[in-house]
């Protein structure tokens, strides 16, 4: 099993930015895929998921801003962010959970090499 998450960079407040997580030796439909961050000297939070049905969960800071989507033919996991702000900046992470249900506090068996996001203020 392998992730491979992109699409980070630099970019200004209220700018966007598009994640890509390219998931290989697995079947996106059947897990949930999620997105993590980890900030500088913070603990690594769940931003969004991705049920293998389609249904999806946001974090509260993520709610209304991001969207997260998936592309089956590509075996892909997107995550949309809108207006950033200063407190995104983090490397963010996709990952892979067999239970195929997003929920808070939802572990993940495979995870993918980070991107780093960093907004400026």
């Amino acid at each position: 099993v392998q992730l491979q998450a992109s699409g980070g960079g630099l970019v200004q407040t209220g700018e966007s930015l598009k994640l890509s997580c390219v998931a290989s030796g697995l079947n996106i439909d059947d897990y949930a895929i999620g997105w993590l961050r980890q900030a500088p000297g913070k603990e690594r939070e769940g931003v969004s998921c991705i049920s293998g049905d389609g249904s999806s969960y946001y974090s509260d800071s993520a709610r209304g801003r991001f969207t997260v989507t998936s592309d089956r033919a590509k075996n892909t996991v997107y995550l949309q962010m809108n207006t950033l702000r200063p407190e995104d900046t983090a490397v963010y992470y996709c990952a892979a959970s067999l239970r195929a249900v997003c929920f808070p506090g939802l572990t993940y068996s495979s995870w993918g090499k980070g991107t780093q996001v960093t907004v400026s203020s």
